[in-house]
């Protein structure tokens, strides 16, 4: 893995606010998908088929801009197609396939929560691979964004659990702290459009053929759809996947993972289940319970501790490192 980057460092508050924002908005992007997707299953889509279409929509909407951002430089495709092909079969189709298998076996909500384990793993990576040595507040941050997904997916009823399922969310958990750590990468040169566009077209290529030999069931449907007690066309929750859920929320993913660091950015990316609830409850009548809400402020709480306790101090803003 290339060189990896952790800026929250003195000096740079502005860096690390607008990495703030745009994870946010990151995360806001994402949780949007779940609703609009839960719209076109109801009206006769397959998963497979709506997140392919989600992902070949986001990477056709970001491919011109992604060559206008490579200004020329040709060679970063060449140089980085390691890079690049990671981010597409790991962070994008790997991460999708490992989740739909998952909830072949178990409820969608455990399958979550281990998937939004993944900044644990990230925390792993770069202590034992960069040395970036987690603080206390750190740990205790995790314990409290954890407790907080166990309310908000609501598990405290103890769903039983098989280990098929297990492997394939682990494997979702995988994919999902692979982007977050080659999101934070800049020592690869590559802009985040050009990454983004790159990532999701491959990743959109890989879903293709594994539609094509059976993995992932397709099916569409042209009925229209019911979105906050609207009927509306079926491209209009499509184009909302692709464009906002996808190709949005990669590139902003990408850059705050710059700002911030594989590390915060992965914390502040749990947001993205409160964003969902939201809409959920917006768009679907879904109304949140009253234990989601104390789990959603849990999550905050976990990601403000983990802020708290980020190093203020840096020798350097890149911290580089062969792999």
């Amino acid at each position: 893995m290339p060189t990896l980057t952790d800026d929250i460092a003195a000096g740079k508050p502005s860096r690390v606010a607008s990495g703030l924002a745009l994870a946010a908005v990151s995360a806001v992007s994402f949780g949007l998908s779940g609703p609009l997707a839960k719209s076109l299953l109801d009206a006769g889509w397959t998963a497979g088929a709506a997140v392919t279409a989600r992902i070949f929509i986001a990477g056709a909407v970001l491919v011109v801009p992604g060559v206008i951002a490579l200004r020329g430089r040709w060679s970063l495709l060449t140089r980085n197609i390691r890079v690049i092909a990671a981010y597409g079969i790991f962070a994008v189709a790997g991460c999708q396939l490992a989740f739909f298998n998952a909830v072949g076996y178990m409820p969608v909500g455990v399958a979550l929560l281990i998937e939004f384990t993944s900044p644990i793993v990230v925390i792993g990576w770069m202590w034992f691979r960069h040395g970036q040595v987690p603080t206390v507040m750190t740990f205790l941050g995790a314990v409290v964004a954890a407790a907080g997904l166990v309310l908000v997916l609501d598990l405290v009823s103890g769903a039983s659990i098989d280990p098929v399922g297990v492997l394939w969310a682990l494997g979702a958990m995988a994919g999902a702290a692979v982007y977050w750590i080659i999101s934070a990468d800049e020592s690869n040169g590559l802009p985040p459009l050009t990454l983004a566009a790159a990532g999701l077209l491959g990743g959109g290529m890989i879903l293709v053929v594994a539609g094509a030999v059976g993995i992932v069931p397709f099916g569409v449907s042209a009925t229209d759809v019911v979105l906050a007690d609207v009927s509306v066309p079926w491209w209009l929750p499509i184009l909302g996947l692709g464009v906002v859920t996808a190709a949005l929320a990669y590139v902003f993913g990408i850059a705050a993972g710059r700002r911030l660091g594989s590390r915060l950015a992965s914390f502040v990316g749990l947001t993205e289940v409160l964003a969902a609830l939201v809409f959920a409850w917006l768009l679907l009548g879904e109304a949140p319970r009253s234990v989601q809400i104390a789990g959603g402020a849990l999550i905050l709480a976990g990601v403000v501790i983990v802020k708290l306790g980020e190093p203020r101090w840096a020798p350097s803003a890149h911290v580089s490192e062969n792999a």
